[in-house]
């Protein structure tokens, strides 16, 4: 019985060392490249207003309040979310509107977990159009760590952002 309890207690203890030792920050990416100009693109990402058009979330919960605050768009527009289970609800603000090049948002969950992380979009010309790579990223609780075990969050995330960066292109293009 002893032997037991000590091996489990062992095993526990490598887990939990195991967990920690992984890495502290998570970071999700994807890319797309649109046949659209930088400015066309950047006015669609730096406008929360528009973030309808193409954004994968604003689709989870027909009923989400929205509000929107600050600047009508670029550095100091807020946008804050409050919807069902599959919305959850939280909170944006664009820190950093480089024209046509990057647009960095602080992006802050309230529900279902809490969270704090960044999100940026950045455009690079390429051809006759436009690379656009959307990104998170962020710190990595030990709870998140140990998460990341059963659940990636680019696995989570990634198809997201590919959807919505599809959008994106969609709506750019047309």
């Amino acid at each position: 019985m002893l032997t037991a309890v000590i091996t489990i207690a062992v095993a526990i203890a490598a887990l939990a060392i195991f967990i920690a030792s992984r890495p502290n920050t998570f970071r999700v990416e994807r890319s797309i490249a649109i046949n659209a100009p930088a400015d066309r693109i950047f006015t669609l990402i730096a406008n929360f207003h528009e973030w309808p058009k193409w954004s994968p979330y604003e689709n989870l919960d027909p009923a989400m309040k929205r509000t929107y605050g600050g600047n009508e768009s670029g550095q100091g527009a807020t946008y804050a979310w409050d919807g069902n289970a599959k919305a959850g609800s939280g909170r944006m603000e664009i820190l950093e509107a480089a024209p046509s090049s990057l647009v960095r948002i602080q992006l802050d969950f309230t529900k279902p977990f809490v969270a704090h992380n960044t999100a940026e979009f950045a455009l690079r010309p390429s051809g006759s159009g436009t690379t656009v790579t959307w990104a998170m990223y962020g710190p990595q609780a030990f709870m998140n760590k140990a998460m990341g075990l059963v659940m990636s969050m680019d696995k989570l995330v990634g198809g997201q952002f590919e959807e919505g960066l599809a959008n994106l292109k969609r709506v750019s293009e047309s």
